[in-house]
């Protein structure tokens, strides 16, 4: 959880350093705000980076730095970026209807589960999710969620899956693939 907190955040401060243009319809799903947990948690994180402080990096970065420079090449197409996330001091803080709140945005044509970790003795479980629109991926979301802790990151935009893959490793993202999966 603490990394996809991490990512979360990094993301999020890397953004704000980059461009953003495109929208696409079926990729902005609305996260909760989630007030009544912001109350009951002992740590939160609420990210809500959008056209104005895009449009405003935007002018402080130029477009020859982003068609140079692949790392920021890679975020051009973003037009927002939310997080919300949550940790308790004890299990049972947030419910399956906060989860499901989330979670049942995310169904339907245009989104598609692309990856699923569950950790049984963690209880740790997180829900990588795609939008497509025109064969092209418009919004990425993640739901992460372990007894003490609530994630959700939705990132809207045109995304290249094979240049976000690039970025393992930069900007403190981990890497994913560190070897075989724990059941």
């Amino acid at each position: 959880m603490k990394v996809a907190i991490t990512v979360a955040a990094l993301a999020a401060t890397v953004i704000l350093a980059l461009p953003g243009r495109s929208l696409a319809r079926g990729a902005d799903f609305r996260v909760p705000e989630f007030s009544h947990l912001r109350a009951k948690a002992s740590e939160t994180v609420d990210v809500n980076v959008g056209g104005f402080l895009l449009g405003l990096a935007r002018m402080f970065t130029s477009a020859e730095d982003r068609e140079n420079d692949p790392d920021l090449r890679i975020l051009d197409d973003i037009k927002s970026v939310r997080v919300r996330s949550y940790k308790f001091d004890s299990d049972d803080a947030y419910t399956k209807a906060d989860v499901d709140a989330v979670r049942s945005q995310l169904k339907g044509p245009q989104w598609n589960a692309m990856v699923q970790v569950h950790k049984r003795e963690a209880q740790e479980d997180v829900d990588v999710f795609v939008c497509v629109e025109d064969n092209k991926t418009c919004g990425l979301a993640v739901i992460a969620t372990q007894p003490r802790e609530f994630t959700v990151v939705s990132i809207v935009g045109s995304i290249d899956i094979e240049r976000l893959s690039q970025l393992e490793g930069e900007f403190g993202i981990p890497k994913l693939d560190d070897g075989p999966p724990e059941n």
